[in-house]
C-alpha cells in the first residue's frame, strides 16, 4: 500500500486540502474607553485571533462575564446620585 500523494498531472492543479484554516486574526478594530477594567476585556478579545474556531467560545464567554460584571458593580457601587425623590414640601396631605 502507497500512501504517497500523487503528483498532478501537468495543467492541472493540485489537490485542495480539506482540513480547517489555520487561526488567522481578524483585524477588527477595538477602541479604547478609557476604562482601563472595561478595556482589559474588550483587548481580551484579541486571544481568540489565535485560537482554532472551537475555542472563540471560551474566550467570548469570559469577556462576557467580565463585561456583565463590571456593568453589576456599576449598580452596586455606593455613592452614584439616582433619580431625585419628591420633596416633602410637595406631599399631598389628606
Amino acid at each position: 500500500m502507497n500512501d504517497a500523494v500523487p503528483e498532478p498531472e501537468p495543467g492541472q492543479a493540485p489537490p485542495q486540502d480539506d482540513g480547517p484554516a489555520a487561526p488567522a486574526p481578524l483585524d477588527v478594530p477595538r477602541t479604547p474607553t478609557g476604562h482601563p477594567g472595561i478595556d482589559a476585556h474588550v483587548a481580551r478579545l484579541a486571544d481568540a485571533d489565535h485560537l482554532a474556531t472551537d475555542g472563540h467560545a471560551e474566550v467570548y464567554e469570559d469577556v462576557h462575564r467580565g463585561l456583565r460584571d463590571a456593568l453589576t458593580a456599576l449598580d452596586a457601587s455606593p455613592g452614584l446620585p439616582g433619580p431625585p425623590g419628591p420633596s416633602p414640601a410637595h406631599e399631598h396631605r389628606s
